[in-house]
């Protein structure tokens, strides 16, 4: 899919933003695990939280497929910048798509500027991506619903001014899913947010647990107005923040191919540059076809996701392949470097811990391949 002009040069801003802004300085914050704020200040300035906002909300409005490519971008220079506007920019997605005229209004313009940044909330922490065992529930309470319940590894949690939370609203339902939906929940009495997990790698934007002791939210809180519909629209949410996922993969994967690249020509044994002797070549040209293959999977599936289509095979696709190549082509890259890519003076060790976010984060690549199996029957049924 080709990008409109103005797509093409925001997606230029962002690589510029990445090359001059973000990769000179990363290790600054990622070493220490230190929140960004400088950096999601000008992200905010630049756009970047407005994306998917649409336009009349003061938002960028731009396709998927453009977004997926700022996601890969991003991630390129450190992939926690994309992981700060990822649920940010699902909940965008949802309110956009499916919230009351009264929710766009309320919450869009804000959302577009980055004065209200938003999470997602999904996993607990008995559950991971088994979302049909979730117990996190809201019953009517006056005028509106309480919440009780607990989630878990949710991105952004600390500084979000609005939490997207699939929970259930009916526990009579069967399936549960029938019974679930999506709340608009702003911080306040009865939501307790952890300090920030530790983690292996996606380091500087935290990840915590939310616990939820009779929050109460208004009845106009319901994504849509409607209770018990919430399943379907995350679903449909999903399919974006998969898509995102798999751009935060590519943009992992082209760093530490960008990386092996430069070193194998740098590097010199047995008085040739090592991208000459076939062992390293091979690697080389392995970690590229696999990252050309993942970029045409994400972008088939935001076109099929612009197209107004059902991309959630797609999506589960893009983001399986994604995130294992991303991961084979962090390690290749290591092996590049040979020893050097163990030490902490070189960047592929990050991409290496970094990696493996995407392979359990968004549905594991389990689940991935479940979805896959499962829309694979249902469109191509005896």
């Amino acid at each position: 899919m080709k990008l409109t002009e103005d797509e093409a040069q925001m997606v230029a801003l962002v690589s510029e933003f990445v090359d001059e802004r973000v990769r000179p300085r990363v290790r600054e914050f990622e070493e220490d695990d230190i929140y960004p704020a400088e950096f999601i200040d000008e992200m905010k300035k630049l756009g970047f939280f407005g994306l998917l906002a649409p336009t009349e909300y003061g938002g960028v409005g731009v396709s998927t497929a453009c977004f997926a490519r700022v996601t890969e971008e991003l991630s390129r220079g450190w992939m926690s910048l994309a992981g700060a506007i990822g649920g940010h920019s699902v909940i965008t997605y949802l309110i956009k798509t499916f919230g009351t005229p009264e929710q766009r209004e309320r919450y869009l313009p804000k959302m577009a500027d980055g004065t209200i940044r938003a999470a997602m909330a999904l996993t607990e922490p008995g559950g991971g991506s088994d979302l049909q065992s979730m117990r996190t529930h809201a019953v009517p309470n006056g005028d509106g619903w309480s919440i009780t319940g607990s989630k878990t590894w949710i991105s952004n949690a600390a500084h979000s001014g609005l939490i997207g939370l699939l929970c259930v609203t009916d526990r009579e339902a069967t399936p549960p899913h029938r019974g679930m939906s999506v709340l608009l929940v702003e911080p306040g009495e009865g939501l307790t947010i952890s300090k920030k997990l530790p983690k292996l790698g996606y380091r500087g934007v935290e990840a915590c647990e939310l616990l939820f002791d009779g929050r109460w939210v208004p009845r106009d809180a319901v994504l849509g107005g409607t209770p018990h519909e919430g399943w379907t629209q995350m679903m449909r949410g999903l399919e974006v923040g998969r898509i995102q996922v798999a751009a935060r993969a590519l943009g992992v994967g082209q760093a530490a191919l960008n990386d092996a690249v430069k070193y194998a020509q740098e590097r010199e044994s047995f008085g040739k540059p090592i991208w000459r002797h076939q062992s390293v070549g091979n690697l080389l040209a392995d970690m590229a076809t696999k990252m050309q293959a993942a970029r045409l999977l994400t972008l088939d599936a935001a076109q099929r996701l612009d197209a107004g289509e059902r991309a959630d095979m797609e999506a589960g696709m893009a983001k399986l392949f994604a995130s294992e190549a991303a991961m084979q082509v962090a390690l290749d890259a290591i092996r590049v470097h040979g020893g050097y890519g163990y030490s902490k003076e070189y960047d592929v060790e990050r991409y290496f811990r970094d990696a493996p976010l995407m392979i359990v984060g968004e549905g594991t690549n389990e689940i991935q391949r479940n979805v896959v199996a499962a829309q694979l029957i249902a469109r191509n049924k005896l």
